[in-house]
C-alpha cells in the first residue's frame, strides 16, 4: 500500500471511528448517568494521555501556554460532550451523528479568518440545505413536534462549533504540543465531570462487562487513539484532503447506527440524510475554496507550533472534531 493511501486508510478509520462514537454512547448511556459515563470517559482519557506524555522521550513538562490555553478549551470541550451525550441519550445514534456534523456549516460563521469579506452566496445556500435536512431528521415519522435528543443535537452543533473555532484562535499561535494540550484538556474534564457525578459513582459497580467495553472504546479510540492518528496523517496529505475524509464522520455513524444499532430511517429520515450529507460537503468545499482564495499567496492552513524540536508543526484541517 503507498504511503498516500495508508494516510487515507487512517483518516478514514479515525471517521468511522468518530462516526461509531454516537452507538456507543448511546449503549452506555441506557446502563449508567450520563454524568457518571461522561466522567469515566474523560478519566480514562486523561491516564492514556498523561501515560503518553511520561512515556515520551525530552522535555516532559507543560508549557505555560499549554496549561493556559488548555484549560478555557476543557471547559468547552466538556460542554460540547455534555449536551451532545445528552442529546444522543435521547435521539437515534445515526440522528445524533448527522444533526451534529451542521458543526461544519456553523463554524466558519464563528471563525472569520480568510474570509473577511463576508462568506459567497453558495455556502448560504449550502447551509439552507442543512437546515431543511435537520427538519426532515427531526421530522422521523411524520411532521410533529420536535424530539429532545434532536434539540440537544442541534444544541451540540453550536456549542462544537464555538469550541472549534475558540480552539482556531488559541492554537494559531505559541508553542503547542497537541498531545500535552490534549492531557490538559481531558484532565479538566475530568475535574469538572467528578464534582458532578460523584453521587453516582457507586452506580458504577453494577456496570457489565458490555458497559465497560463502551467506556473503554470511548475513551482510548473515540479519544485519544483518534486525535493521535489525525494528527500523525494531517501531517503527510493536504488540510482540504483530510478535511473532506474526515468529514465522511456523518456517514459512518448512519452506517453504524443501521447495521448494529438496529436503527431504521423512514422516507423523510432517509432524505434528510441525504440532504445533509450533501449540505456539508457543499459547504464545506464552498468555504475552502473562498478561505484558499482570501489567503493566497500564504498557507491555507493553520499550524500548531510545536515547542519539542522532535515534533512537527499539526496542521489543522477544517474537521467536524476537535482533540476528543
Amino acid at each position: 500500500m503507498s504511503d498516500a493511501r495508508r494516510t487515507d486508510a487512517v483518516l478514514l478509520l479515525v471517521a468511522l471511528v468518530w462516526g461509531s462514537s454516537y452507538l456507543s454512547a448511546r449503549t452506555a448511556v441506557l446502563a449508567l448517568p450520563v454524568l457518571t459515563v461522561l466522567f469515566l470517559r474523560y478519566a480514562l482519557s486523561a491516564l492514556a494521555c498523561l501515560g503518553l506524555v511520561a512515556a515520551r522521550r525530552g522535555r516532559r513538562r507543560w508549557t505555560r501556554d499549554e496549561i493556559r490555553r488548555g484549560v478555557p478549551l476543557g471547559v468547552t470541550q466538556a460542554a460540547v460532550l455534555a449536551v451532545e451525550t445528552y442529546g444522543v441519550a435521547h435521539t437515534s445514534a445515526a440522528n445524533a451523528g448527522l444533526i451534529i456534523s451542521l458543526t461544519i456549516v456553523l463554524t466558519p460563521l464563528l471563525d472569520r479568518e480568510g474570509h473577511r469579506e463576508g462568506l459567497p452566496p453558495a455556502f448560504f445556500a449550502a447551509a439552507g440545505v442543512c437546515v431543511v435536512a435537520v427538519g426532515l431528521l427531526m421530522s422521523a415519522g411524520g411532521f410533529h413536534t420536535p424530539r429532545l435528543g434532536d434539540l440537544l443535537m442541534l444544541a451540540a452543533a453550536g456549542v462544537r462549533a464555538v469550541h472549534v473555532a475558540l480552539v482556531g484562535r488559541l492554537t494559531s499561535a505559541g508553542a503547542i504540543r497537541p498531545l500535552h494540550l490534549t492531557a490538559v484538556q481531558t484532565v479538566v474534564g475530568s475535574v469538572l465531570f467528578l464534582a458532578c457525578a460523584a453521587r453516582d459513582l457507586p452506580s458504577v459497580a453494577h456496570a457489565d462487562a458490555t458497559v465497560w467495553s463502551q467506556l473503554v472504546y470511548l475513551a482510548l479510540f473515540c479519544s485519544v487513539f483518534a486525535f493521535l492518528a489525525q494528527t500523525w496523517a494531517v501531517q503527510r496529505t493536504s488540510a482540504s484532503r483530510a478535511s473532506l475524509l474526515l468529514g465522511t464522520e456523518p456517514v459512518w455513524a448512519a452506517v453504524v447506527g443501521l447495521a448494529l444499532g438496529g436503527e431504521r430511517f423512514t422516507a423523510l429520515s432517509a432524505l434528510g440524510a441525504v440532504l445533509m450529507v450533501a449540505g456539508t460537503f457543499w459547504g464545506q468545499a464552498v468555504e475552502r475554496a473562498h478561505r484558499t482564495a482570501g489567503t493566497a499567496g500564504s498557507p491555507t492552513a493553520r499550524t500548531i507550533r510545536t515547542a519539542d524540536p522532535t515534533e512537527e508543526d499539526i496542521p489543522c484541517p477544517t474537521a467536524t472534531r476537535t482533540s476528543t
